[in-house]
């Protein structure tokens, strides 16, 4: 991990009305009142340009507030921190009272990460990440992240990647993720959420969307502790959008390990549909991964491939898998599954899809569907 910028610098008392005052002036970012309050305000700058939010986010510490008024923001390099926040004052960076922004990577160099967090503490709020050459936004080894609301699109890598030692206490909330796609790897590495090449425990991901990426939806490759997924929608992931002769996409919509990693994975009430591989796989992870209340629906491969682990799956709901309902191996437990002997498939009320694409809720949860409800807590996801 990057050492943390330096704790002192120069400050001044500002009023409340004076910070309003100046967060409502023209200009890109706002450098405002520290999580702390009034009396524990910090210098407050107005900003009007990329520049200066590239400024700002290299010089910020923990306290440090960044609300980036709307707009497209073009970096000319990574957005780069190692700066550390605390639990009580963390270093925020959020679009500025719901405006729309997009930081856009498509004049970075080659190659080039769109945003990199090395550090404890931070809060990214309603920001999109875009066009970036390779990953659109990495975080590395942090502690107690809170990453809520965020768009990560049409970038050339992974969307979302959490990864390195000491990932601990993170939490992914809300995130929409699509249309990410590697030419370089002709597919085969752009997923939706990465959460890899790691350890750390306390890791929640909620309520996101990852679909259309041209690998897999989830990825948890070689991340070596137990990952919460819960209330999460993974689809159409795999399919060759891009007209690639020698495309490589996987296309699973939930792979749940991977590289020699052994984790016990707490998968609940997630939904995969429409991808090109199967819809929740171990990808030879042996932990014991916990699947419970999650719903496959229409993948090419299977509902649910977990044939060389010892996950436990309950009251899942696999139907129209061109690959079966379950593939499980003989160390796989399963019990109230609707493959199960005695469990009824209860009939959708929904398999109209346009309703998941649809505007997220005002606190920016998953949108009301009848998509793959049925009405019955007995099985199958709650798709809320």
């Amino acid at each position: 991990m990057l050492p943390s910028a330096g704790r002192h610098r120069r400050t001044r008392t500002l009023s409340i009305a004076a910070a309003v005052a100046c967060a409502a002036g023209a200009g890109g970012v706002y450098l405002g009142l520290s999580t702390g309050g009034a009396g524990a305000a910090s210098t407050t700058v107005t900003v009007t340009g990329t520049a200066q939010l590239e400024r700002a986010v290299r010089n910020a510490t923990a306290g440090t507030v960044i609300q980036v008024r709307g707009g497209t923001y073009h970096p000319s390099a990574t957005l780069t921190s190692g700066a550390n926040g605390t639990r009580s004052a963390p270093i925020t960076l959020r679009a500025y009272d719901g405006e729309k922004v997009r930081i856009d990577g498509s004049k970075l160099p080659a190659g080039s990460w769109l945003a990199a967090i090395h550090g404890d503490h931070w809060a990214v709020e309603g920001l999109a990440f875009v066009n970036s050459p390779a990953q659109g936004l990495v975080v590395t080894s942090s502690v107690g992240g809170v990453f809520r609301n965020l768009v990560t699109a049409g970038n050339g890598d992974s969307g979302f990647t959490l990864r390195g030692d000491g990932t601990t206490g993170n939490l992914v909330q809300n995130l929409d993720s699509h249309g990410n796609y590697d030419p370089a790897g002709h597919g085969r590495n752009a997923d939706g959420i990465a959460v890899k090449f790691g350890s750390g425990t306390g890791n929640r991901i909620t309520g996101a969307r990852l679909y259309d990426n041209s690998d897999d939806g989830l990825d948890l490759w070689q991340f070596s502790s137990p990952v919460t997924i819960e209330h999460s929608w993974a689809f159409g992931n795999g399919e060759n959008r891009w007209n690639d002769m020698a495309f490589e996409g996987d296309g699973n919509g939930f792979k749940l390990g991977g590289g020699g990693a052994s984790a016990a994975h707490l998968v609940n009430d997630n939904a995969a549909w429409d991808n090109t591989l199967h819809g929740f796989t171990e990808n030879s992870n042996t932990g014991a991964v916990a699947l419970n209340h999650n719903t496959a629906y229409a993948n090419a491969g299977s509902g649910f491939f977990f044939a060389t682990g010892t996950a436990r799956l309950g009251k899942n709901l696999a139907v129209g898998d061109q690959g079966g309902a379950a593939k499980l191996g003989p160390s796989t437990v399963s019990a109230g599954n609707n493959w199960d002997g005695g469990v009824t498939t209860p009939p959708f009320r929904s398999t109209d899809a346009a309703g998941a694409y649809g505007a997220r809720r005002e606190d920016g949860s998953l949108p009301a569907t009848a998509f793959l409800t049925t009405g019955s807590s007995s099985v199958g996801s709650t798709m809320d």
